[in-house]
Order: structure tokens, then sequence, then C-alpha cells
């Protein structure tokens, strides 16, 4: 058997690109030998300190909760289970558009717990600090190795980790593939930080 290659990335359910780079990663693996590892970030604890529009203050402040949820799972189970409730929550968050229905968030994180095969009591974690200190070590541990000046997504390969690829739409079958090579291609070259265009559209969701 083929030894798989692994690949650790950090997310929050609430980020459009981390969701699209996930995607990639599944599409990756049909492809080409990898395991991807997966780890939960905070875009709340990531700008806690900057300076950012109060709308997005708001919407960021709100995703807390489930990001709170997949710690409690990470702290339980593992990266596979983690992985499956991170494509529940996305697809609803992202696919279904669900994130911009903030009134019933709670009710799709429990969707998605019970869609995971998870128990729906998961989301009381939404309104408690239980797991905040395992979630800033997760969070700390991904954005640590990149740098304060970025985001998530993060993935970290053969030991050197990026922020991104951010990507839209998700690349599938070999394309995937042949982007996957490029980024461990980069990934072995000392001294490569950074390689970078203006974005110039939305996520686009399968």
């Amino acid at each position: 058997m083929t030894e798989r290659t692994p690949v650790d990335l950090w997310f929050d359910p609430f980020c459009p690109f981390a969701w699209m780079t996930s995607r990639w990663l599944l599409e990756v693996e049909k492809v080409r030998p990898i395991e991807p590892r997966w780890h939960i970030m905070s875009l709340n604890v990531l700008n806690e300190d900057k300076d950012v529009p109060d709308t997005y203050r708001e919407m960021i402040a709100r995703a807390i909760g489930p990001v709170r949820v997949v710690t409690a799972v990470q702290e339980k189970y593992d990266s596979e289970t983690v992985g499956r409730l991170y494509t529940e929550l996305g697809t609803r968050f992202h696919n279904q558009r669900k994130i911009r229905e903030l009134d019933t968030l709670r009710e799709t994180v429990e969707e998605a717990l019970e869609a995971a095969g998870l128990d729906r009591a998961f989301a009381d974690a939404m309104d408690s600090t239980e797991f905040d200190e395992a979630l800033r070590a997760s969070h700390n541990d991904g954005i640590d190795r990149v740098g304060q000046e970025v985001g998530t997504p993060v993935i970290s390969v053969d030991g050197v980790a990026f922020f991104g690829p951010v990507i839209s739409p998700a690349p599938k079958g070999e394309e995937a593939g042949k982007l996957w090579d490029g980024v461990r291609l980069v990934a072995g070259i000392d001294g490569f930080f950074e390689l970078k265009r203006s974005r110039t559209r939305e996520p686009i969701f399968d």
C-alpha cells in the first residue's frame, strides 16, 4: 500500500475559502496518496485585536459557536470525525446558504451533528467557554506556523505551512491533483514564502 502524505488543514466553519480549500483536498485524496487531517481555528480569535468593520465583527462573534462545537468534538474524537462534521456544517453554511440564517444557527449545527453521527448535545458548547482553551491551542498551533498577518485556511505539508491555497471553485479530478503537485513542489523549496494575485471572484460552491 502506498504511504499517504499527511496534510493538515486549519479551518473556521464560517470561512467560505477554507471550505473551498477543504473540498479541494478531498478531491486531491481521490487522485493522490494524501491523508487530510482536520483542525479548528477561529476567525473571532484571529481578529480579536484587529480593526475590522462592525458588521464583520458581529458575524465572527456568532461564528465562535460552531467553532466551539467542533473543538468539543475534536477533543473527544479523531480527525476523521472532525472532518465528517465539517463537511456537514460547511454544506449547510455554504452550499445551502444557511450561514445567513443566524437566528436558526443552533438548529443548523444540531442538524449537522446528527448527520455526522454525533450527539446533538454537542451544540451546548456553542454558549460555553469550556473548550475555549483547547480552541485557542488548536488555533495557535496553526497560525503560529504561518504568522499573524494571514488567516484561514492554513495548510501544512512536509513540515511547511502556508495560508491558502485560496481557490474558487475548487478544482476536481486531475486538476485538483495538479494544484496539489504545485503546492508540494513549492513546499519543498527552502525560502519560498508567497505567490499571490488579487482575487476577482466570490466563492463558487457546487
